[in-house]
């Protein structure tokens, strides 16, 4: 599969930027999401993290606590915050659906 052009790819995010269907995300949909965010080619690491975050997500439907997923992934406490710029655009290159307003107040 080529890479979903922008427009089509940004007409698929609600308005805080997450996407409508986490059933459409993959690696492609993952590597624009970081591109539109800034954040540049993902790595063995920004992977680590994005595996980590989707299996809990779809483990307990819930977002875990950035410490303990770089804890858990070997990295130091602030990797995510280095990575990806923050826990919003974690989740969102991870293709997950909007945490909802309290997570969001921790951000």
């Amino acid at each position: 599969m080529g890479e979903p052009a922008f427009a089509e790819l940004s007409r698929q995010f609600d308005a805080d930027g997450f996407l409508e269907d986490p059933q459409t995300w993959n690696r492609e949909v993952a590597e624009s999401i970081a591109r539109m965010d800034g954040i540049g080619p993902l790595t063995d690491r920004h992977w680590r993290i994005i595996r980590h975050l989707r299996e809990r997500y779809e483990r307990f439907g819930a977002l875990p606590v950035a410490r303990l997923v770089c804890r858990a992934n070997h990295l130091d406490r602030h990797s995510i915050q280095r990575l990806f710029g923050g826990c919003r655009e974690a989740w969102r290159v991870a293709g997950l659906p909007d945490p909802g307003e309290e997570a969001k107040a921790y951000w």
